[in-house]
């Protein structure tokens, strides 16, 4: 995927960081990518995904989610 100039990203936190450090941080305001980075190293290295790739990733969580409850999830 092409470098993007990512100076007007909006990140934010995963619901189920429970206010942690060790954290996912997401920017979906970027056209046509969503961005994803560590909140613990936020200069550091960030994932690019086309839309269509993180829909399908977080189906895909969804149902796992459904399917195991207990993933270790504190806030829902």
């Amino acid at each position: 995927m092409n470098e993007q100039d990512l100076s007007q990203t909006v990140w934010q936190k995963s619901s189920y960081s429970n206010g942690q450090a060790n954290c996912v941080e997401v920017a979906r305001n970027l056209p046509g990518i969503v961005v994803v980075r560590d909140s613990k190293d936020p200069d550091g290295e960030v994932l690019r995904v086309n839309w269509e790739g993180w829909t399908n990733f977080t189906a895909h969580i969804k149902r796992s989610h459904i399917q195991h409850p207990t993933m270790g999830c504190t806030d829902k």
